[in-house]
């Protein structure tokens, strides 16, 4: 298991939809990072100036990340990305 440290946040890409909700196929290889992301842990925070900073995203949230942010990590042949709480831009409702 990976338990990321401080403010960071391991994520999981979602693959992006193959097809559109009016039906259109997509091209596989439009090159197009997708940007939406599942978070599979989440780090204890951080204090800065002597106060906690709160982790404003928790364990299954679905998110929208900053594009080519993050380390990417291969860990028991899964794929995923450790971002800054700060590179995560919404949480996707």
């Amino acid at each position: 298991m990976i338990k990321p440290l401080g403010d960071k946040v391991l994520i999981k890409m979602i693959e992006a939809e193959k097809t559109t909700k009016g039906g259109i196929i997509l091209s596989s290889n439009s090159g197009e990072k997708p940007q939406i992301a599942e978070v599979v842990e989440v780090g204890p925070g951080i204090e800065l100036d002597g106060e906690k900073v709160k982790m404003e995203v928790k364990k299954g949230d679905k998110v929208i990340t900053s594009k080519y942010s993050g380390t990417e990590v291969k860990y028991e042949e899964q794929e995923y990305i450790i971002v800054k709480q700060a590179d995560i831009l919404a949480i996707v409702e």
